[in-house]
């Protein structure tokens, strides 16, 4: 096989960056991945997947240890405030036949998992290390790190984030992270037995329930904030036990009761991003959240940023040419993740506005009937 790329480096240690020295390394590049935070934490409670997201496990070669350690179910029941259910959303298999159609798991367990598989493919790992310099030549990118190294790539892969540093330096210009007017709530509690798949109930706000594993489910809630300020952490208990106190349904009023102030709770003020191409400019290309991030509305956030991994190297593996395949990899993604990021947008604004419960209903179908089609 010819690479079109075969020193390579990764900037961000996230989903979408670790998934892409997971595939690179598979095709025999010699992959540096370096990752700020010298810890490699991963913050926030659960995660909720689609099975599209499954799809893309099963490719990196991780499937098996998310079923282990995560939660898998199928459909996700739709509920009115005081309890009963009056429609259920279907998940189709993406996976496969043998593979639930949804799930979820805890952010930091996924990212443990991640990280494992990011290792044991060969990856050299710097842990808090960045770059403070990239200088593109004709045949290479000359990178300097905070560590003082200074050292010569094929591809300079951008995989930093919603506030990316590479995106800054590539593309001075672009957009910048736009706040939605929606905030989520999550946490994560002891999962009773009725809770075997995800649920959630319509109301002013939108609070939901999903597995994350054998004990433990996790709780989010999207809230319609005008204004993006500061919200003490010192009151997220009471503020959320107040918005999930308008709904009498007995599980939610169960869940509401368990909620205190030794509960760790995230909340999180829900920013969109989707900057215009080129996503890529020379030899240094932009992957995942550093070019679309959406707001969770789809559940598809990871999604489209471990998909971007995996079609990066399938394009850099089948194309001699570097700025053929990068061309390749943005043709192949733009429009899916513009679709997610704008959906999302859309489903958000809808619920903001109180408006059509039958475009919203239509928008989800659509769009998790996107995400079923081959990447």
């Amino acid at each position: 096989m010819t690479l079109a790329a075969r020193r390579i480096l990764i900037i961000g240690g996230g989903f979408s960056g670790m998934a892409a020295a997971i595939e690179l390394r598979k095709l025999g590049a010699d992959v540096d991945l370096v990752e700020i935070d010298g810890g490699w934490r991963n913050y926030g409670a659960g995660i909720s997947l689609g099975g599209a997201t499954l799809r893309a496990f099963r490719q990196l070669g991780i499937l098996e240890a998310f079923l282990r350690e995560g939660a898998a179910s199928d459909g996700v029941k739709i509920c009115l405030p005081h309890g009963p259910q009056v429609a259920e959303l279907p998940t189709p298999r993406i996976a496969g036949p043998d593979v639930p159609g949804g799930g979820g798991i805890m952010r930091p367990a996924l990212a443990r998992i991640l990280a494992e598989a990011t290792r044991a493919a060969g990856t050299n790992v710097m842990l808090g290390c960045t770059f403070t310099q990239l200088q593109q030549g004709a045949d290479g990118v000359d990178v300097t790190l905070t560590d003082g190294q200074r050292r010569r790539y094929d591809l300079v892969i951008g995989a930093d984030g919603l506030y990316s540093k590479t995106r800054e330096a590539l593309f001075p210009d672009a957009p910048k992270p736009r706040y939605s007017g929606q905030a989520v709530w999550r946490a994560v509690l002891p999962r009773p037995p009725e809770v075997n798949a995800a649920i959630m109930w319509m109301g002013r706000v939108k609070p939901g329930v999903n597995p994350v594993s054998r004990d433990q489910m996790y709780l989010f809630l999207t809230e319609h904030r005008p204004g993006n300020e500061h919200v003490d952490p010192a009151t997220f208990a009471s503020k959320l036990r107040e918005l999930l106190a308008e709904f009498p349904a007995p599980l939610v009023q169960q869940i509401r009761a368990q909620i205190d102030e030794r509960s760790q709770i995230v909340f999180r003020p829900l920013e969109g991003l989707l900057v215009p191409r080129p996503w890529f400019r020379g030899r240094v290309v932009l992957i995942g959240d550093t070019v679309h991030a959406t707001t969770p509305h789809l559940a598809s956030g990871a999604c489209i940023g471990i998909e971007d991994a995996i079609v990066l190297a399938e394009e850099l593996g089948r194309a001699g040419d570097l700025a053929a395949a990068l061309h390749a990899f943005q043709d192949r993604r733009w429009e899916r993740c513009r679709m997610v990021v704008e959906n999302s947008a859309r489903l958000g604004q809808i619920e903001i506005e109180g408006g059509s419960k039958d475009e919203h209903a239509q928008l989800m179908r659509d769009s998790l009937m996107a995400l079923a089609q081959p990447v």
